[in-house]
């Protein structure tokens, strides 16, 4: 996709010109096309990734006819009723806006590599422009204009040119495109090739950092993805461009993790850049940056009516489902409109590039492409090729700023995408990468554990880790050297105890509950980390034995505690009252709830028109539990206030939170107790141990 300053995309090669009016102005025409061969002639001093000498011909001649322009501007300076030579002009206008479109394509930052493969198809347009400029030349009527001889002579000159001109792709492309091939092949029988080779080819292209390999992986994904929405679109079974494009990812991802990983421009930025990214960071928390939804980098953050700032995508999917709510605070929203908020996006561009960060490709435009198994041999041949070199750089003796480098590859590799993360395990990556925890470089450590986090949604990955990392994790958990690297570690316990024996092994480790606790009440996290905390309690809590250590770490007080704080955000909430419903599912979580005046709070709660239907349906799931295990005291409660029943229905006609069913066993409840109190049925069940409920 080409971007355009007006946020206006395009696909490569394609050529979306705009025919001036009938009614345009002689002097407005030749004004815009002056200004049009202004445009192409900056391209001048560009590097071409193909085509180079014919676009250099091509350029001279829109010089020599720049010149004519201007000539024939000054010469027809008054409006003329009529002039013969304005369909000419018109068609030329149109050529130009074609040839900038190629010339934009093919000078095009990330669009390199691509270019180059596609070197027979520009040939073939600017073949096309260059014919399309010779024709409405020799149609344009010199004759009506008093133009000096020379100038004449000068178009002539052009008309030559441009119908003798034969563009072909430079010999040099053709060289490049065959070692290129050559290189897919070896990626296919997973061999790696001669790095001297891929450096020419890089060069001819210019691609010759770290960053460039970012923009061409970015732009190679925009395109895998246009390509198959296009194909679905048309019915088009065929997949031999998305192949050549998933082979050219393969070989740049390559390019950026072996050949170019130690040519990073921003490691190496000069101390007044340092200065200006930490005064940009200071007192900014990386979860701060973090969609409230995802739990995500925001790629595309916009803010809503309450003034919170969501990830594009997460929120136009939750206005998708049917809520007009803030998931923060809950607030009923009287419009969804979506602000785009520059400055925190600014902020999240500086600590990406301060940090070494691959953001996705922006969400608002398609679902990553690393969610996607590559589409061709050459590209999973690279993956594997890639992970067993990264690898290797963690277990040989390298200096820290090679492990580093390593880490930060790994890192990023297994975020986008479930091959990547399984050839990494497969490489054996996961040892290592627990060897690194014990790190006291705090950037190695953080690194080490966010790939390990990732790993760990991978099925072998979870094993492995489990088995040689769990206590380093629980250390980490508590004793990480930055927040974000507790962080990471809370995740990864959440992944691991989707297994049942991990989640046993997690519990009995007398840190790892205690740690997870102390991120749910520290006052240094965010309503995000806390989230992540409560997540990995949950996980833990679907194996019963679990359940007593949870309550031992002060888990009721301090959850209780959080849903008083009126700072506490909606989804927070929702979690917290999911968290205690399930403690409340056993008897003495019942207890524990009502002795410190949880009951009495979840109906303050229940009955309150701002909590939104996901934290009202959690709160339905808690009361429903404290009345299993306490009976009559707990029901009789409910009965006393007035609003319980109203919002109890309106639970039951947000159904789609599934608190419907819930609901209705409460309402069921309350009416029961009510007939019992006026003696018209018999009681439906026995009171439970007495408990003082409010």
């Amino acid at each position: 996709m080409i971007h355009s300053k007006t946020g206006s995309n395009r696909r490569i090669l394609t050529f979306p010109a705009v025919q001036p009016c009938k009614s345009i102005s002689l002097t407005t025409l030749l004004d815009s096309l002056i200004q049009l061969a202004g445009d192409i002639l900056t391209f001048k001093q560009k590097h071409f990734s193909t085509n180079k000498r014919s676009f250099q011909k091509t350029i001279r001649q829109i010089q020599n006819l720049a010149i004519v322009l201007e000539e024939i501007r000054i010469r027809v300076g008054s409006p003329r009723r009529y002039f013969p030579g304005v369909s000419s002009l018109s068609e030329i206008h149109v050529i130009f806006q074609k040839l900038k479109f190629l010339l934009e394509d093919c000078t095009r930052d990330g669009a390199r590599v691509c270019m180059l493969m596609s070197s027979d198809q520009v040939s073939d347009h600017l073949q096309v422009l260059t014919l399309s400029i010779s024709t409405s030349l020799s149609a344009f009527p010199v004759s009506f204009v008093d133009l000096p001889s020379e100038v004449n002579e000068l178009i002539d000159l052009v008309v030559q040119q441009a119908r003798k001109h034969v563009v072909r792709p430079d010999s040099d492309d053709k060289k490049v495109i065959d070692s290129v091939n050559q290189v897919l092949a070896l990626f296919e029988n997973r061999v790696s090739p001669e790095p001297d080779e891929i450096n020419r080819i890089l060069d001819h292209v210019g691609v010759r950092t770290w960053g460039d390999c970012v923009k061409e992986v970015n732009f190679l994904g925009e395109e895998i993805e246009a390509e198959r929405l296009e194909n679905k679109k048309n019915n088009n079974n065929s997949n031999a461009r998305v192949e050549l494009l998933s082979s050219l990812m393969g070989f740049i991802c390559y390019c950026r993790c072996v050949i170019l990983n130690k040519r990073d421009h921003h490691l190496h930025r000069d101390e007044s850049e340092l200065r200006v990214h930490e005064d940009l960071f200071r007192g900014i928390k990386v979860e701060d940056l973090l969609c409230p939804i995802s739990l995500e980098i925001m790629t595309d953050p916009v803010v809503i009516e309450t003034g919170h700032t969501y990830d594009r995508s997460s929120i136009t999917k939750w206005f998708g489902s049917g809520n007009i709510t803030c998931p923060k605070t809950g607030k009923i929203l009287t419009s969804t409109e979506l602000v785009n908020n520059v400055s925190v996006s600014h902020v999240i561009q500086k600590h990406c590039r301060a940090n070494g960060v691959v953001l996705a490709i922006n969400s608002r435009k398609r679902k990553s492409h690393g969610d996607v198994a590559p589409d061709s041999l050459a590209a999973k041949g690279a993956g594997r090729l890639i992970a067993r070199f990264l690898t290797s750089e963690l277990i040989t003796n390298g200096d820290e700023e090679t492990v580093y480098r390593a880490l930060r590859e790994i890192r990023v590799l297994t975020k986008t995408g479930s091959f990547n993360r399984s050839c990494l395990v497969e490489a054996g990556c996961v040892s290592p990468l627990i060897n690194l925890l014990a790190s006291e470089d705090s950037r190695i450590q953080e690194n080490a554990m966010a790939a390990l986090l990732n790993l760990s949604k991978h099925a072998a990955g979870k094993g492995e880790i489990a088995g040689e990392g769990l206590g380093l994790i629980v250390e980490i958990l508590n004793e990480g050297d930055k927040t974000e690297t507790r962080l990471y570690a809370a995740s990864a316990l959440f992944y691991l105890s989707s297994v049942e024996d991990y989640s046993l092994l997690i519990g009995e480790n007398a840190d790892a509950i205690p740690g997870l606790m102390r991120i749910v009440t520290g006052d240094e996290f965010g309503d995000s980390a806390k989230r992540n905390a409560l997540l990995a309690v949950m996980g833990l809590l679907m194996q019963p034995e679990n359940h007593w250590r949870v309550l031992a770490a002060g888990a009721v007080p301090a959850l209780l505690d959080l849903l008083r704080d009126e700072e506490t955000g909606g989804e927070l909430t929702a979690d917290c009252l999911a968290t205690l419903a399930k403690l409340a599912e056993y008897p003495d979580g019942t207890i524990g709830v009502i002795r410190r005046g949880g009951l009495k709070l979840a109906v303050k709660i229940l009955s309150s028109s701002e909590a939104s239907p996901a934290v009202k349906q959690h709160c339905v799931g808690l009361v429903l539990n404290l009345c299993l295990n306490a009976g009559n005291d707990v029901v009789g409660v409910l009965v006393k206030d007035s609003v319980v029943m109203g919002s109890l229905y309106t639970v039951i006609s947000n159904g789609e939170y599934g608190g419907s069913k819930k609901a209705s066993a409460l309402i069921r409840m309350i009416h029961e107790y009510q007939e019992r109190k006026t003696g018209s049925v018999e009681p439906s069940f026995q009171r439970g141990r007495f408990i003082h409920a409010w």
